[in-house]
């Protein structure tokens, strides 16, 4: 199995983000997980990636787990902005849209966002996460 640097997950529900952590942990595919609980967190994390002076402090995600609904910025508010972040993240991050959202207008949503590459419902579990390792990595 591949294994990757960084994950980041986008979710505002702590008991969901320990969770996730927890799986992918096990899964063995990453050690060094990230968290912010909004997309304009989220976005300031990604804006500090590859910092000169501390790279270690924002490393680059490879691969990003975004939640729908939070307050502030949600996730389609975060991939709007997201657009217009540097060329260099895009080329390099696979984003997974994974919410509790069952609402097929949402999936139709971040598929035509030509950001998002995989909808999954919540909760993240290995197998999908092994899944995605294997599809995009």
């Amino acid at each position: 199995m591949k294994k990757i640097n960084c994950i980041l997950l986008i979710d505002d529900n702590m008991a969901d983000n320990e969770y996730h952590k927890i799986i992918i942990k096990k899964s063995g595919v990453c050690d060094d997980v990230r968290v912010v609980t909004d997309g304009k967190k989220a976005l300031e994390y990604l804006e500090n990636t590859g910092k000169k002076n501390q790279p270690e402090l924002f490393p680059l995600p490879e691969l990003i787990y975004l939640d729908i609904n939070m307050p502030g910025m949600n996730g389609f508010e975060f991939l709007e902005a997201y657009k217009k972040t540097a060329e260099k993240l895009h080329s390099k991050v696979v984003i997974v849209m994974l919410t509790t959202s069952l609402n097929n207008i949402d999936q139709i949503r971040a598929e035509a966002s030509g950001e998002v590459d995989e909808f999954e419902i919540k909760p993240l579990t290995e197998d999908s996460l092994k899944n995605t390792i294997e599809k995009y990595f």
